[in-house]
């Protein structure tokens, strides 16, 4: 990467075109390509990552030679292989896609996070829809690290609640007789283990009083599950859930309107932090003068603002998102929406 952008930033991701995570990495691309066009002075390289940690870390190595600033690629799993290349290389990684804690955490002063972290995904459901003291919340995790980190911080927070909990892991076997009485699910995997663990406990004798999926925050969720109604999902941004005008980058209104006008496809939240990523990521550069991980760090770090994402600031010494809160959503007439 360069020291000194000229007026021009060119900004770099690997993002899945193709591969497992293709429909959150192709909605990241076409929104950065909305934003490319609203800023005015940034160029856009970007690789297909192919949801492959292998060819994402040969396809780093291209993208960060011809970049003048970096943005993570999608999936946990992709970016912790991306922050240890970054760190490796001496790279700043503007992580709009990993929110593992373990990742957050892990490569100070050389990882800036805006995603709110996996442990606090289930707060606002546990606080907002469970206030029933007799209920039982089954948690089953996917099998990776960022489904256990998501499970880990519901059980906590259901145990400080004063609600009973049961853990399993997605592909595990059942009990044979699930709770008669009023019990409730809360699932974080993959979304394809999501979607698998709300149809088998659907289709229980007797189902779930209140589901929460992690994969229910995005509008795909509808049209992979028989009966999506009243089932909450978790989303790290929904159109409207945060009344703010941002100090950094597109407000929402203007971003939306030229995202619609681009393509008829609705936007979840995978493409909005995406541009965040790179409305931050420039302004710090334009700030600093330069694209050396040092001088953006200290930009990054000195923040306390927001953007159409909503809120941001990091942990000076992780480089961990401590502002930005994820969002309950819940599905109502055929809709998602605000729970």
């Amino acid at each position: 990467m360069t020291d000194h952008p000229d007026h021009r930033i060119r900004v770099g991701a690997c993002l899945s075109l193709s591969g497992r995570y293709a429909r959150f990495g192709s909605q990241a691309a076409r929104a950065l390509d909305v934003w490319r066009s609203l800023d005015g002075h940034a160029d856009l390289i970007i690789e297909d990552d192919q949801g492959d940690p292998r060819v994402l870390q040969r396809a780093l190595q291209r993208v960060a030679d011809a970049s003048d600033v970096l943005l993570s690629p999608y999936s946990t799993q992709l970016v912790r292989a991306a922050a240890a290349v970054a760190s490796a290389e001496g790279w700043l990684l503007w992580n709009h896609g990993g929110s593992g804690d373990d990742v957050e955490n892990s490569y100070a002063g050389h990882l800036v996070s805006l995603l709110t972290p996996a442990s606090r995904y289930a707060e606002q459901f546990i606080r907002r829809a469970l206030n029933r003291a007799d209920m039982e919340l089954w948690i089953v995790s996917g099998k990776g690290s960022f489904g256990r980190q998501v499970a880990g911080g519901a059980d906590q927070a259901a145990r400080r609640a004063g609600i009973c909990t049961r853990r399993l892991e997605h592909g595990d076997d059942w009990p044979l007789s699930p709770p008669s009485e009023c019990w409730a699910l809360f699932t974080a995997g993959t979304f394809e283990q999501d979607v698998d663990t709300v149809r088998r406990a659907q289709h229980q004798p007797h189902p779930p009083a209140t589901i929460c999926a992690v994969a229910a925050g995005v509008r795909e969720f509808a049209s992979e599950v028989e009966h999506p109604e009243g089932i909450y999902g978790v989303a790290q941004w929904f159109p409207r859930a945060v009344a703010i005008s941002p100090q950094i980058g597109p407000s929402e209104s203007t971003f939306l309107a030229a995202y619609a006008s681009t393509t008829r496809t609705p936007i979840d939240y995978p493409g909005v932090q995406a541009v965040a990523g790179a409305a931050l990521a420039t302004y710090c550069a334009r700030r600093a003068g330069a694209t050396a991980p040092q001088p953006l760090w200290a930009e990054a770090t000195a923040l306390d603002t927001d953007t159409l994402f909503g809120g941001f600031k990091i942990d000076i010494v992780t480089g961990a998102q401590v502002k930005h809160e994820a969002v309950l959503v819940r599905w109502a007439r055929g809709r998602l929406a605000l729970a």
